[in-house]
């Protein structure tokens, strides 16, 4: 198996009040964890960040030897998405998308992800139940057992994902336009933990978090 994957750092960060990725969470930025799980399973790392800030990052990212490509993104998340899956490798195989924002996804998941990938999914997504009642916001109550939680590693057979970027569609995960054009998507168990920062409050859950989840299992030992 070749596998890469892509960290999507091309956010503005407006809710959390600046460069979210570069927060200081337990002593490293917030993107230096979000791909050490990657960098565990991948063959190379590709984070795709604003192109303002892509020295920046290429700096915050360096003395770790965790990322092989530093690019600038689009002005959406499935265009920066392709911006990073340009430079990864023809040969690779398996390609995982992670959000730099999720700096607690432990290395399991991202095994796990692979694993399933490699069983033959096309798009792999973990995901976890949602605890809250829902609404519409138009009104009208939704069945909270009928939906999940998405969170990333997502993980791809490389040419279903290429294939469906290709067509050049917009959606809020990849999984989505990978089934949009005909793939398989597989579900599998996501972590409690594996928070999204995207608030300054979501930055203190996490620093709590690490002491539940380990920063071994951050970090991978």
């Amino acid at each position: 198996m070749n596998g890469w994957t892509v960290v999507v750092a091309a956010g503005q960060g407006d809710r959390f009040g600046g460069y979210k990725q570069a927060a200081n969470l337990s002593g490293r930025p917030v993107l230096v964890h979000s791909v050490a799980g990657a960098s565990k399973v991948s063959d190379g790392v590709v984070v795709v960040t604003a192109a303002d800030r892509q020295e920046a990052v290429t700096d915050l990212t360096r003395g770790f030897d965790l990322v092989s490509k530093v690019v600038p993104g689009g002005p959406t998340r499935s265009s920066s998405v392709r911006a990073g899956l340009a430079v990864v490798p023809k040969e690779a195989t398996v390609v995982l998308v992670h959000d730099g924002a999720r700096p607690l996804a432990s290395v399991d998941l991202f095994r796990r992800v692979v694993a399933s990938v490699v069983d033959g999914a096309d798009a792999v997504v973990p995901g976890v139940a949602v605890r809250d009642s829902l609404r519409k916001a138009c009104g009208g109550e939704l069945d909270r057992e009928a939906v999940i939680a998405v969170q990333t590693p997502q993980g791809f057979n490389a040419r279903s994902l290429r294939d469906a970027h290709r067509l050049g569609g917009e959606a809020s995960d990849d999984a989505t336009l990978v089934e949009a054009a005909g793939g398989r998507v597989a579900v599998i168990d996501g972590e409690e933990t594996n928070l999204k920062i995207t608030v300054p409050l979501d930055l203190v859950i996490a620093e709590l978090s690490i002491g539940a989840v380990g920063d071994e299992a951050v970090f991978g030992g």
